[in-house]
């Protein structure tokens, strides 16, 4: 029986897969909530996937509390990978409503689930929380305020965590992708050069790594995870 847990927001989605497979080989209890029930021959073993909406306070605190509900798996570690992107106009041609959107879509489930799952971190006697930012937090590009935006607000609620909960024994650490290589990226950019996209199979290790105890003296760093090319 795995001896930790960890709980991974955006689970199901293109880079999701890739963090959850790489906790589960690695031994770990994973709990990934999802949105909506999904009808399927089950999960993989190791892998619990609970109905929560994350933008909902209650139900995330629900799914945090099966998270750390067993005994034999305290819960050691927090992925927080769900977000959202959208591009358009310049500032002034972007809608308040969309550039809200993109604070809220990216930073409100971040903060609910790393809040609720703090004094179950705290109680373990320590653990990581890992957020997924962008590179356009640091480099942006035209088009996308609200997305670069919101992704800098992720990397600075990381560090705010990371310094609030050293003494803990809870660290708090970001990484920074380049464009991930996932089928809906590919869908929404054809024309794009894919060989400088980052592939969720070599984000994988480095969010497993940062939960990991071995990287326990590590807390408030943003890495760079961008292509190859």
């Amino acid at each position: 029986m795995s001896e930790r847990s960890v709980l991974v927001t955006g689970g199901t989605g293109g880079l999701g897969g890739a963090v959850t497979a790489a906790f589960a080989q690695a031994g770990w209890r994973v709990v990934v909530p999802q949105r909506e029930s999904r009808p399927s021959a089950g999960p993989p073993a190791g892998v619990v996937r609970p109905t929560a909406d994350l933008m909902d306070p209650v139900a995330v605190a629900r799914a945090v509390e099966e998270a750390a509900g067993d005994p034999a798996a305290p819960l050691r570690a927090v992925v927080n990978l769900v977000g959202g992107y959208a591009s358009g106009g310049k500032v002034h041609e972007t809608p308040i409503e969309e550039f809200e959107r993109m604070l809220a879509v990216n930073l409100r489930p971040t903060y609910l689930v790393t809040q609720a799952a703090l004094p179950y971190l705290m109680a373990a006697g320590g653990g990581a929380v890992v957020c997924v930012s962008a590179r356009a937090a640091v480099a942006p590009f035209p088009g996308a305020a609200g997305y670069a935006t919101a992704k800098a607000a992720v990397l600075a609620f990381a560090n705010a965590v990371a310094v609030e909960y050293r003494g803990a024994g809870v660290r708090c650490n970001t990484v920074l992708p380049s464009v991930i290589d996932t089928p809906a990226n590919r869908a929404a950019q054809p024309g794009a050069d894919h060989r400088r996209w980052v592939a969720p199979a070599e984000i994988a290790p480095v969010v497993r790594f940062l939960a990991s105890d071995e990287s326990a003296p590590t807390s408030g760093a943003a890495v760079p995870v961008y292509g190859r090319a």
